[in-house]
């Protein structure tokens, strides 16, 4: 991890990009493209459309993760401001850019559940999937939607980001480990309850 804390920001975006892209295609091709409701509107007007959008979501790759590690690097060096420990806005950038490999596991998982143990999913059952998440303890079919997005996004990888996050603002500001804990709970993690209530909340 300290080497990738410590390696060239442009390089781990542009490498977090290409492994995104990769497992986004391999999900597509493989898995989404061959379920019944896209062979059944491959040759609709619908179908096209569904296709159109799952192009849309490639060249929205590297828009999506610099939004994210912008703000995830902001709320990590107001933190560490906030408790005195001088991190650069860079630095935090690059925490938040290393910890971002963990998502690609659960990506990985998917792929090969739906490859090798649950051969012919519906487009429902693939795009609701995440492995161990609150979601796989309910059948989000009969859950109501404002419930479905946190329950996907309160999982087991969540928790090894925050404590990746953790050790990378450790790693730079050289501080002891409680306090580093202290900053991500108040910083991120307060965060991401709040917006995962304000998400329950506009839900319609």
């Amino acid at each position: 991890m300290n080497n990738l804390y410590d390696a060239s920001k442009i390089l781990t975006f542009l490498l977090i990009c290409l492994l995104a892209a990769a497992l986004l295609l391999a999900k597509k091709y493989f898995i989404e493209y061959e379920t019944a409701a896209f062979e059944f509107l491959k040759d609709r007007p619908e179908g096209a459309i569904l296709k159109l959008i799952s192009a849309l979501q490639f060249v929205g790759i590297p828009f999506v993760f610099l939004w994210k590690f912008v703000v995830t690097a902001f709320v990590l060096w107001v933190g560490c401001f906030l408790f005195g420990y001088r991190v650069s806005f860079s630095q935090c950038g690059s925490v938040a850019m290393a910890a971002e490999f963990i998502f690609f596991i659960p990506s990985l998982i998917e792929i090969f559940w739906f490859l090798f143990v649950k051969t012919d999913p519906s487009l429902y059952e693939v795009r609701s999937f995440y492995p161990l998440s609150l979601a796989s303890l309910f059948d989000l079919s009969s859950v109501h939607g404002r419930f479905a997005y946190p329950l996907r996004a309160v999982n087991l990888f969540e928790i090894l980001y925050i404590f990746i996050l953790t050790d990378g603002i450790r790693h730079f500001s050289r501080g002891k480990r409680k306090a580093m804990r202290r900053i991500v709970v108040f910083s991120y993690l307060l965060l991401f309850i709040l917006w995962l209530c304000f998400y329950m909340i506009v839900y319609r």
